[in-house]
């Protein structure tokens, strides 16, 4: 951890941007995060977003905000986030922790690309991120890819 930290990819602090949330470990235990859909039983859900001639991609407060209004959209639980600012283009990188998985970014501003990836279990639906998502960072065009994960096809 010491060599990122010394190229800047850790802070010894979390970000002032960090909230938490976070249920009781009583209210965690008690919940089953596996999904059943369409006679299949698994983690959850992990869309892969790219967003294209987008904006709004340098702020790691404005970031952080969109994805925690996306997280809360989809009835997600969160935990913390914490985002690193790059220079000297500029780019995010971060994530949102969640009780039910997470929702991270990577922004290329000078391409107006983010890469975002959002796993959620549990009675979350990860769809509902995406037109937040498209919103805030006013996204010319979206590519969504859907996997489920933790399937286990060979029990």
């Amino acid at each position: 951890m010491n060599a990122l930290a010394q190229l800047g990819m850790v802070s010894d602090s979390p970000s002032n941007n960090q909230i938490s949330l976070a249920p009781s470990s009583e209210e965690v235990a008690c919940k089953d995060y596996f999904v059943e859909k369409d006679g299949v039983r698994f983690a959850g859900t992990h869309l892969l977003v790219d967003l294209w001639d987008a904006r709004n991609l340098t702020d790691p407060s404005r970031i952080d905000r969109a994805l925690c209004e996306a997280a809360l959209a989809a009835g997600a639980t969160i935990l913390h986030s914490h985002f690193h600012h790059f220079s000297p283009n500029g780019g995010v990188s971060g994530v949102v922790v969640l009780a039910e998985s997470h929702i991270s970014i990577h922004t290329w501003p000078e391409r107006d690309f983010a890469a975002i990836d959002i796993f959620m279990c549990g009675a979350c639906d990860p769809h509902l991120s995406v037109p937040v998502l498209q919103l805030t960072f006013q996204a010319g065009r979206v590519v969504l890819d859907e996997r489920r994960r933790g399937t286990d096809q060979g029990r």
